[in-house]
């Protein structure tokens, strides 16, 4: 078949039909060959309180590796709220750490806990 040549004044013959223009799409971005590197105030130890070791042990650990325990035992002992899951359930061991609250979010109990992590 031949290819569709142009009317006289720029328009094609195909009257009536829309020709959809694809958008133009950004580049993706290109992934260097290092890998990341922890942020050193992530991976100092930190030593917990009485309270807080109740639930993650007493040894001197990581602030990542607290969070990972902190949620190893939620998960556990299923105290993620059914309903919002945004919302975390005290038990007797949690009560303390979330400073008597029945109920706190997950982003509020980061900062909660944060108090009772000491340098060690």
């Amino acid at each position: 078949m031949a290819a569709k040549k142009k009317a006289k004044g720029g328009k094609s013959k195909s009257k009536g039909k829309k020709v959809a223009k694809k958008a133009a799409r950004k580049p993706a971005k290109k992934k260097s060959g290092k890998k990341r590197t922890p942020n050193a105030a992530f991976m100092a130890p930190m030593t917990p309180s009485a309270q807080l070791s109740n639930v993650v042990g007493s040894n001197a650990i990581p602030r990542t590796e607290v969070t990972k325990k902190l949620w190893g035992y939620i998960k556990r002992k299923g105290l993620q709220d059914s309903k919002n899951r945004r919302m975390i359930n005290a038990d007797e061991n949690l009560r303390p750490i979330f400073g008597g609250k029945s109920q706190v979010s997950m982003f509020e109990m980061t900062r909660l806990v944060n108090k009772h992590l000491r340098s060690a």
